[in-house]
């Protein structure tokens, strides 16, 4: 017999698949809106794949929905191994949901016939949708795939491969829809890409601090009572001293990385600090307390 907790588990598995696959299908749909009510329209492209068919659509005057799916399902069943199960499904159904979506929003009338507006409205929508996509597990675009297979066998990072193709492609519009469209699809780009970012993150962004100090008792302190957060104290030995020191572990929000400066500048001016962008922040006392 399935005991409470095996029944609690399967509850929480498949409410959390749900939560996957409605997001993955709001972002899909999003990303839908913005390249047929505003791009496609207007004649402005995304970069990756998405790009590459807008182009082919154009010029072979069929629906761009087929080619969102012919171009991208062979590169997942390429990438399988590399990417994963979860993701593989993931991303097929995201993408199969952006070409239906393109499909059914096709006869519908632009917004605007104004290409900035499009390219700015565009590009916002295209980074909500890519970045909700993202952030529960698929994705919407084969290039990855492409440049991760790439990658294995050339000096190039990721990141790398990826900037070369987008550069070509965004370079060939100017061929095909000339070059005030090009300029126009490297702001939707440019715009979806940062937008995109903003989404995965947060607007709330967290950081971890690192802080080195002789007086890590008084900076700890004001830190706690001052900006209201838990503060750890981990134990550190200098490789070339010797000397053990304690290291001050806390974890911020942007807003308040200015604040905390200013508190260790207060105490120690030659304190040494350390500061990285955090994604993802759970569990512990991470919540501000409130300080009276």
């Amino acid at each position: 017999m399935e005991t409470t907790i095996e029944k609690q588990h399967a509850k929480m598995s498949i409410a959390k698949l749900l939560q996957r696959v409605f997001f993955l299908l709001l972002g899909s749909a999003i990303v839908s809106v913005g390249l047929e009510i505003f791009l496609v329209p207007n004649n402005i492209i995304d970069g990756g794949i998405t790009g590459i068919s807008i182009m082919l659509s154009h010029i072979l005057n069929i629906k761009l929905g087929i080619f969102l799916t012919i171009l991208n399902v062979p590169f997942l069943f390429l990438g399988y191994k590399q990417i994963g199960k979860t993701f593989a499904l993931s991303t097929l159904l995201g993408v199969l949901a952006m070409s239906i979506g393109t499909t059914l929003l096709h006869p519908v009338e632009p917004i605007t016939i104004d290409p900035l507006l499009a390219a700015v409205f565009g590009g916002v929508l295209l980074g909500i949708g890519i970045g909700i996509v993202i952030r529960f597990g698929g994705s919407l675009d084969g290039t990855e795939i492409v440049a991760i297979l790439l990658s294995k066998k050339s000096p190039f990072s990721v990141g790398q491969v990826v900037m070369f193709i987008n550069i070509f492609i965004l370079g060939s519009a100017g061929f095909i829809f000339g070059w005030d469209h090009a300029m126009y699809s490297l702001i939707a780009y440019f715009l979806a890409f940062k937008v995109m970012d903003i989404t995965i993150e947060g607007l709330d962004q967290s950081k971890s601090v690192w802080i080195i100090s002789d007086k890590h008792e008084e900076i700890g302190q004001a830190l706690t009572y001052r900006l209201g957060r838990g503060v750890t104290y981990l134990n550190g030995e200098g490789v070339y001293s010797g000397d053990t020191k304690k290291v001050i572990f806390i974890v911020i929000t942007r807003l308040e990385e200015a604040k905390l400066k200013s508190i260790v500048e207060e105490w120690d001016e030659n304190a040494f600090l350390a500061i990285g962008n955090i994604h993802d922040v759970k569990g512990g006392r991470f919540k501000k307390k409130d300080i009276h």
